[in-house]
């Protein structure tokens, strides 16, 4: 079969690679029929991710087909049409017991593309497919469902969830792309009283506004004076969600909260960031970091196929599974294009 391999950073190959296979009992392979890219790919690729093995297939993302299923897997069936989450769930583990499976001890948590080869490819081995599969309820589309593998469970758990957004909150989401615009979808169903985003590019804040920011800033416009002037009594927003993985943001965040409200960490970080203790320490302010456990995926689906979870927008390029490269470099090359998702398909 054919798939995209890392090779080291700025490495990237598709080709040839073996068959995707059932290996234990609980593994099923499913079809890959659309899948994405996300900004954790790109980390990989610049080197931040050294766990990742030379040849891994990268991608933590997919919808698709189970065509096999090991002997151990009672919940899906061959034909069955599947959301492959970015999180693999062993099940029995002190952690997955918890719901917190992307601290899996038992084989799972990230392993899609990490440790295990991914999704970025025609065929995937998803590793205890009954608690890392979901299947897909009707109506519900191929394209839609793709941006519930990573990032809608990722923004809502990892953002909204942890920041505790509630109604009347004044929250600002720094960056724009694909997480922070859907921390900003995620977060509305809070009922917010301002959401503000913050991103270098005005195509994304164009975006941010469309899906229901309600002030948006360039990184020049927004420094920590003119943010904290937007909270209604000046002193800072109720949450701060930081989607980008850079140290600036991270810093901004903590600068622009009021005493007592809460930054919530989204993005992946590469590099330190100053943790400005000095200034913190007397502010009671909450600070959360997390990898996306994706316990509200279930609930995430169901919202969609009702027609309560608005994703339209979010993919802005399409391509044949064959085009992995083309996809790659739009994908990364965002400033220039306008590219929130990628989403790429079998033809």
């Amino acid at each position: 079969m054919k798939a995209l391999t890392y090779h080291g950073p700025g490495r990237r190959t598709w080709g040839e690679v073996p068959d995707a296979a059932v290996r234990d009992p609980e593994d099923a392979v499913v079809r890959v029929d659309a899948v994405t890219i996300c900004g954790t790919d790109l980390h990989i690729l610049k080197g931040d991710v050294p766990a990742v093995a030379d040849g891994r297939v990268l991608g933590h993302e997919a919808v698709g087909t189970v065509v096999e299923a090991g002997p151990g897997v009672r919940t899906v069936k061959v034909g069955d049409r599947v959301l492959v989450s970015c999180i693999s769930a062993c099940g029995r583990c002190a952690y997955c017991r918890a719901a917190s499976y992307g601290q899996c001890t038992g084989g799972g948590g990230w392993i899609l593309g990490h440790l295990v080869d991914g999704t970025q490819a025609e065929h995937v081995r998803t590793p205890f497919a009954d608690n890392s599969l979901h299947r897909l309820p009707e109506g519900v589309t191929d394209e839609n469902a793709l941006l519930l593998a990573d990032i809608l469970p990722t923004s809502y758990e990892v953002g909204v969830h942890n920041g505790r957004i509630g109604p009347g909150d004044s929250v600002v989401v720094v960056g724009a792309g694909p997480i922070g615009l859907a921390a900003i979808i995620t977060a509305r169903l809070y009922s917010p009283s301002r959401i503000i985003a913050v991103d270098l590019a005005t195509s994304r804040l164009d975006a941010a506004k469309r899906m229901g920011a309600d002030t948006v800033l360039t990184v020049a416009e927004a420094t920590p004076e003119a943010v904290r002037a937007l909270s209604p009594d000046g002193l800072g927003v109720d949450v701060a969600i930081e989607a980008v993985g850079v140290p600036d943001s991270f810093e901004l965040c903590t600068r622009v909260v009021r005493p007592g409200g809460r930054v919530a960490n989204v993005g992946v970080h590469g590099e330190p960031a100053v943790l400005h203790l000095e200034d913190l320490w007397i502010r009671d302010v909450t600070i959360t970091t997390g990898l996306v456990d994706t316990h509200s995926t279930p609930l995430l689906l169901d919202m969609l196929a009702a027609g309560r979870l608005d994703v339209s927008g979010l993919v802005t390029h399409r391509f044949g599974l064959d085009e992995m490269q083309e996809a790659y470099d739009v994908f990364a090359d965002a400033g220039s294009n306008g590219a929130l998702k990628v989403a790429l398909f079998r033809t």
